[in-house]
């Protein structure tokens, strides 16, 4: 795959696509079966694709799947892989030590009253200050983690100490129907 296939992401992130299978034509031949039938040229496919979408039938659309590299805070990797059906596999804090690499949002925000799930800008926050306070915090968490690998602990023990804006990797492979089914 080419750097073409590689979307920044937050501050130090990324999402690029690995590998695929099947892509249109497969999702097309997996339609066509049913009939017994198969491809009917580009054009005809690519009617047959905005059919399947706009009328949702889309099992056939399981037949086309992707395969990322992501990388991306803990956080944001948790409510990732929650909503879809996929298969995952994660770099490991048991085997290798973790990188002094954690997301620091630009601006903080606050949380909206009306949207419980949600959050608002917030110019009234003191942002230098928070952001201080936040830096501390990662830092005193980062040399913690560094003094217990150094004292012998284990990294899988060591890494409980490490908060959840530390960045992790993780290769994604989802089917088309569940990646855009919500």
């Amino acid at each position: 795959m080419t750097e073409t296939n590689h979307v920044n992401a937050l501050d130090k992130g990324f999402v690029r696509l690995v590998d695929f299978m099947g892509g249109d034509q497969g999702v097309v031949d997996a339609a066509r079966v049913s009939y017994g039938g198969k491809s009917k040229g580009e054009e005809a496919d690519r009617k047959l694709i905005a059919y399947l979408l706009k009328h949702k039938h889309e099992t056939p659309f399981e037949h086309a799947v992707f395969k990322f590299h992501v990388k991306t805070p803990i956080f944001v990797m948790r409510q990732w892989i929650r909503h879809r059906m996929a298969s995952y596999n994660e770099i490991s804090a048991r085997y290798t030590e973790v990188k002094d690499e954690f997301y620091v949002p630009s601006k903080w925000r606050a949380q909206d009253l009306k949207n419980k799930q949600g959050s608002v800008a917030a110019p009234a926050l003191d942002h230098e200050a928070l952001t201080a306070a936040f830096d501390a915090q990662i830092k005193a968490a980062m040399a913690c983690y560094k003094d217990m690998l150094s004292k012998g602990v284990a990294r899988e023990m060591a890494r409980m100490i490490l908060p959840v804006n530390s960045y992790t990797e993780f290769y994604w492979t989802i089917n088309a129907r569940a990646l855009i089914v919500q």
